[in-house]
């Protein structure tokens, strides 16, 4: 396992890195997407991604899954090169992606069939766990047309976890749903993601609200520029649960957006 040591020598503690990128590069054809992207995440932490339109951080998620692989730079996982889309990193796309023709349960299973092989009675008793962790226990037998985005969300967010993921990538999982469901959803995710019953051990969240981004991440890389690149990074020390009313709170959001309306070099 990969470790951080603290700048703090007051501290000299030793953090556990799950998912890193090193001088991560992409371009479509001609044209320069990212580059020179370096991140990670620590057991237990969420960290978020904020930039413009534009800048390619869907893109990044993409990449950082290897679901598409970089032009340059390379993706490890708790220490080890990533080469092919693997089940241990887990994406959550901003469409609510379910088929319509199929239970909730028989969505969940398909991680399964396709990527755990696992048998058809082991597959439903996971299937059912992981709908009841995220507040679906009981809908086994609906269909995605009788339940509201947020619902089909979950569903989304079960089938992830039902390949026990060590990493959770999420593309704005909340932008298609209501402003009042997308709330009560952002209020749970963090505890969804770290519950103990998981295999989580972090996760990276693409986001344009800022707000949810303070009220969700422990760190925050902001990509600006063409080619797009982090430009800073900044930890969000706010005690859990957050609340918008905290003066605080919003300190930090003003500060992610000085950082997102300032064209920066790289220096990271």
């Amino acid at each position: 396992m990969t470790t951080i040591e603290s700048n703090d020598e007051s501290l000299q503690t030793h953090v556990e890195v799950e998912l890193e990128c090193r001088d991560l590069s992409y371009a479509y054809g001609s044209k320069v997407i990212f580059k020179h992207i370096n991140l990670k995440t620590a057991k237990d932490e969420l960290v978020a991604v904020v930039g413009p339109s534009g800048t390619g951080k869907s893109t990044l998620l993409r990449v950082l899954a290897y679901l598409i692989p970089p032009t340059s730079g390379k993706v490890f996982l708790e220490g080890v090169e990533v080469t092919n889309p693997s089940p241990r990193i887990a994406l959550v796309h901003q469409s609510i992606a379910t088929l319509p023709w199929m239970t909730a349960l028989d969505n969940v299973k398909l991680v399964l069939k396709g990527e755990r092989k696992v048998d058809s009675e082991e597959a439903t008793q996971i299937s059912k766990k992981m709908l009841e962790l995220v507040g679906l226990g009981g809908c086994e037998e609906s269909y995605p047309k009788e339940m509201s985005g947020g619902m089909r969300q979950r569903i989304a967010i079960a089938r992830a976890l039902a390949a026990d993921p060590h990493v959770l990538l999420m593309d704005e999982p909340f932008v298609h749903l209501d402003e009042l469901t997308a709330e009560k959803l952002r209020q749970e995710i963090h505890t969804l993601v770290f519950n103990p019953e998981t295999t989580l051990k972090s996760a990276i969240l693409v986001s344009h609200n800022l707000n949810e981004v303070v009220q969700l991440a422990d760190r925050v890389y902001i990509m600006n520029g063409t080619p797009a690149a982090l430009v800073d990074e900044i930890t969000i020390d706010l005690p859990r649960p957050r609340s918008e009313e905290d003066p605080m709170f919003y300190q930090f959001v003003k500060r992610l957006y000085h950082g997102l309306e300032t064209k920066k070099e790289n220096k990271m």
